[in-house]
């Protein structure tokens, strides 16, 4: 299992002692630093079952910038979403945890973590 972090967001600090508290085996992502590339966000979109748009954070400021809000939601712009949460990290939602049975939970909440921890077998 991985999970995807900013050490300064107060959810992913709460994932992270959810995960400890049950003794999970995990690997740490600081996805600002170690920032996925347009193959893994799309690898990971296709765990969650989500499109781009549902885990970008539009109150970002580069949101903001970028227009993202206006941007349309459908087949034909999926890759101008996916190569902004690649360009610009902060967009994407936190914590995500990729799970080893082949699927991902965005954990902002106790619930989502212990849903990914069910996962693990």
């Amino acid at each position: 299992m991985e999970i995807w972090i900013n050490p300064a967001c107060s959810k992913c600090r709460s994932a992270i002692t959810v995960l400890d508290a049950e003794g999970a085996d995990y690997t740490v992502r600081r996805y600002l630093e170690d920032v996925p590339s347009e193959d893994e966000i799309r690898e990971v979109l296709d765990r969650l079952g989500l499109e781009p748009w549902d885990i970008t954070r539009t109150q970002e400021a580069v949101a903001k910038e970028l227009g993202v809000r206006e941007w349309a939601r459908d087949a034909s712009s999926r890759e101008r979403w996916v190569k902004a949460l690649s360009a610009h990290p902060k967009l994407i939602q936190r914590p995500i945890i990729t799970a080893d049975d082949g699927t991902a939970v965005v954990a902002r909440t106790e619930e989502a973590v212990r849903d990914a921890l069910s996962r693990e077998g």
